[in-house]
């Protein structure tokens, strides 16, 4: 059965606009659990735009489904990792100078690296997810690293200007998650996802969880949280 991970970061990013105590990531959690969210997501960014370091380990002590960390991956970030063990993580590339991530991560060029990576983190019990492109060469190297899921980068999709386009990024994302599951790989997706693309992306045989932030935290700002997450999740099963 498809999930749904909703990612608070935008929370965070209001609060440190006026770098004070509100609104609370940790209450945004609890009301996204109450509206049916199956698990949380949050990047702690190197430079702390949104997400800060006690704002994760409150988060790991109080979620109750489970805790996906996004993070670049880093010597900081993994002795994070290692210290406040996330259900599983999920490594992307980080640019400073971005205002969101802008591209899956380049597993082949980095390989031995990566692989390594994985190692340390799931050595100590933490499954790990690449965020990757659906290039083939992506996904065998990402099986190649030893890692447990990928979750492949919806943004090619979400910003397609025409049903053609549309249509052929959907078709290649449906081919990347068939060959990453032929390869033991499970697999997730995200980035860009809106109440009104999700659904093809949501009929994709094998696909596990969605993680969607941006389009959720908006329309929460208008309906309250519970309510934007149980519509997420209807227009997930195309019922929106």
């Amino acid at each position: 059965m498809l999930t749904l991970g909703v990612n608070i970061d935008h929370v965070a990013t209001i609060r440190q606009a006026r770098r004070t105590v509100e609104p609370d990531p940790v209450a945004a959690a609890v009301l996204a659990e109450m509206g049916g969210a199956d698990g949380i997501t949050i990047h702690l960014r190197e430079d702390r735009r949104h997400i800060q370091d006690r704002d994760a380990r409150l988060l790991r002590q109080t979620v109750r489904t489970h805790l996906n960390l996004e993070m670049a991956p880093t010597e900081e970030m993994i002795a994070i990792a290692l210290d406040i063990k996330p259900d599983y993580v999920t490594l992307v590339p980080e640019r400073r100078e971005e205002v969101t991530t802008e591209g899956g991560i380049d597993i082949v060029g980095n390989l031995d690296r990566f692989s390594s990576v994985v190692d340390r983190l799931q050595s100590a019990g933490i499954p790990v997810s690449w965020f990757i492109d659906a290039d083939p060469d992506q996904i065998h190297a990402s099986a190649k690293t030893g890692a447990k899921f990928i979750e492949l980068h919806t943004g090619k999709y979400a910003e397609a200007s025409g049903e053609i386009d549309r249509d052929r990024e959907l078709e290649i994302l449906k081919n990347g998650c068939e060959l990453a599951v032929s390869l033991g790989l499970r697999v997730n997706a995200g980035h860009g996802l809106t109440y009104w693309n999700v659904y093809p992306v949501a009929c994709i045989p094998n696909m596990e969880e969605l993680n969607i932030g941006h389009t959720i935290i908006s329309r929460a700002v208008f309906v309250g949280l519970e309510r934007a997450v149980r519509e997420m999740k209807l227009a997930m099963r195309g019922e929106f």
